[in-house]
């Protein structure tokens, strides 16, 4: 007789394994009985049939909330294939893409972290994850931030001196115009020719949309690209940036001079802590400075956090790690009064339910001025992320 001696590796993979089942499940069962219409991947699918049917691309709207276009034409080009899929086989599609590429971006957070690679943590982290509010949104609303994330992530980790590194960042861009922000970062931390590599990437993207869609093109960059109205109102909840915050904050729904003042200041802060800070703390510092200056950061955008939660264990800061999980899981936004134009009637003591992923972006921007305080040698332009094994696993 045959004996299985089952190791305590394979054991932990196992529960893993189980507990991603019972997550998975979970969420199948909750989207069926709300019947989620996975709004975004609606529109996606209205973008790909203009493209295949010669319709205005910014002429429609979708959805019973009257969704449009708001992404630069290439996005369109790359939703084509939508345009002739079922809708619900499409819902299924993305469920089952964004549910992969969470569990990339675990990898690839691990990695970020130097935290040791291991099946059942990245199976466990992926579990639990499906639940942080910004992922979670992403799901439901078929939306394309995880794979951005990944995109920006994984180039801008890779070693120094990588076959065209900064071109993924720029085919981002293209997608969706603020990972531009991160040629800025690459600039100030002394990678020209990254940032150069950036540009091409995205001029790229620019220039295959104008030889398919040459009308198209021209309005989304001389017009549509400046009507963040047509994105949705700034000053609802949804909305974590830093306008947002300053929105309920005045209680006015346009904060106007008071954003931009605080915009520029809170761009020039980042992009002067990403100059001074470490590698991996200066990428994040980007992350989060590029959600709160852009206009509209809808809570699903700050995807972002589920590297900065890996840094934290990574760095030996359960503590943190924690903290930050319950304010990315605890969906405090959402229990504040918000219907109508209650989101600007809000008092002083719920503001801070109202905009979480805001102050977190501020907390952060905060915590590596400290740290980069600390810092007696300079920063190493090209610096490269090395890699190391450790036993510390993600904390959720």
């Amino acid at each position: 007789m045959t004996v299985t001696v089952r190791t305590p590796r394979a054991a932990a993979t196992t529960r893993a394994i189980v507990l991603l089942g019972l997550s998975l499940a979970a969420l199948t069962v909750l989207c069926a009985a709300l019947r989620i219409p996975m709004a975004d991947a609606q529109v996606y699918r209205a973008e790909g049939a203009a493209v295949a049917h010669g319709g205005p691309l910014y002429g429609f709207t979708v959805t019973p909330w009257h969704l449009p276009a708001t992404y630069p034409p290439f996005a369109a080009l790359l939703f084509l294939p939508t345009a002739f899929v079922p809708l619900s086989a499409l819902k299924a599609a993305f469920c089952g893409a964004n549910v992969a590429l969470l569990a990339l971006l675990v990898v690839l957070s691990c990695r970020f972290a130097r935290i040791e690679v291991r099946a059942a943590h990245v199976l466990a982290a992926t579990a639990l994850a499906l639940w942080l509010e910004p992922v979670f949104q992403t799901l439901i609303f078929g939306q394309v931030n995880l794979a951005l994330v990944c995109l920006v992530l994984w180039d801008l980790s890779r070693p120094a001196g990588a076959f065209a590194k900064g071109f993924a960042v720029g085919l981002a861009a293209g997608i969706k115009i603020t990972p531009l922000f991160f040629v800025l970062h690459l600039l100030v931390r002394g990678r020209v020719r990254e940032a150069l590599t950036a540009l091409a990437g995205f001029i790229t993207t620019v220039l295959v949309a104008a030889l398919v869609l040459p009308y198209a093109s021209v309005e989304f960059f001389t017009r549509r690209l400046f009507e963040t109205g047509r994105v949705g109102k700034a000053w609802i909840v949804d909305n974590q940036s830093l306008q947002g915050l300053l929105a309920r904050l005045l209680h006015t729904p346009a904060p106007g001079m008071v954003w931009a003042a605080g915009a520029l200041v809170v761009g020039a802060a980042g992009l002067w802590i990403a100059r001074r800070a470490e590698e991996r703390h200066a990428l994040l510092v980007s992350s989060f400075t590029a959600l709160l200056i852009s206009p509209i950061s809808w809570s699903h955008h700050w995807v972002w956090c589920v590297p900065l939660i890996a840094l934290a264990a990574g760095e030996g800061r359960a503590r943190a790690a924690v903290v930050l999980a319950v304010v990315f899981t605890a969906r405090t936004l959402w229990l504040v009064p918000h219907a109508g134009e209650l989101d600007l009637q809000l008092p002083l003591w719920q503001q801070p339910l109202a905009s979480p992923y805001a102050l977190v972006g501020l907390a952060v921007l905060g915590w590596a001025t400290r740290r980069s305080g600390r810092r007696a040698a300079p920063v190493e332009p090209d610096a490269q992320l090395p890699a190391r094994s450790s036993s510390a696993s993600m904390i959720r």
